[in-house]
């Protein structure tokens, strides 16, 4: 059996394309599609490392494993991944990273890089619920701790991730109150 799917990945379309039953979105973005920036860690949906941006038409995100779910789930919605964070040129050359990986760049915070990709999902959706919902400063690592708690990175990164994130709202207007 298969199923059509179609979609919105980076603000590009995709599909419709028939897809096997039971192949996972973390399947589809590497096989069908070439993008690989997101990394399949566990398998079961435990590290996080596989986390994508699924967007709503209402402007409201959610982050979403894609090891433990189907491709099916994602059928008509809007997806970013890591691909789709920085600017590029009408030629597709980075001409800028994300301020999310450009903050995390600025504090070394990777190592291996595996699970790079869905730090930067999960701060990327953090930071749009900053911009809609501001925080007092003296929450701000208590919400980094939250948001990030459950992504795994085997190399223990985790101090410069989150040294990073707090940099980074601390800096940017409208995402604390004074």
């Amino acid at each position: 059996m298969s199923q059509s799917i179609e979609l919105t990945i980076n603000n590009q379309a995709v599909g419709p394309i028939e897809v096997g039953d039971g192949v996972m979105m973390i399947e589809f973005l590497h096989e069908y599609l070439n993008l690989t920036g997101t990394k399949f860690g566990c398998g079961a949906g435990v590290c996080h490392a596989c986390t994508v941006i699924v967007d709503d038409n209402l402007g409201v995100s959610e982050v979403v494993r894609t090891c433990i779910n189907g491709v099916e789930r994602f059928n008509g919605k809007h997806i970013r991944t890591v691909e789709g964070h920085a600017k590029q040129n009408a030629q597709g050359e980075i001409t800028a990273l994300s301020p999310v990986q450009q903050a995390f760049l600025e504090h070394f915070s990777f190592q291996c890089g595996w699970c790079t990709s869905g730090f930067v999902n999960e701060s990327t959706a953090l930071l749009e619920r900053l911009e809609r919902k501001p925080i007092a400063k003296d929450q701000v690592e208590h919400v980094i701790e939250e948001a990030l708690s459950e992504h795994v990175c085997r190399c223990t990164g985790y101090v410069k991730y989150y040294a990073a994130m707090k940099d980074l709202i601390l800096k940017t207007e409208g995402l604390t109150l004074s």
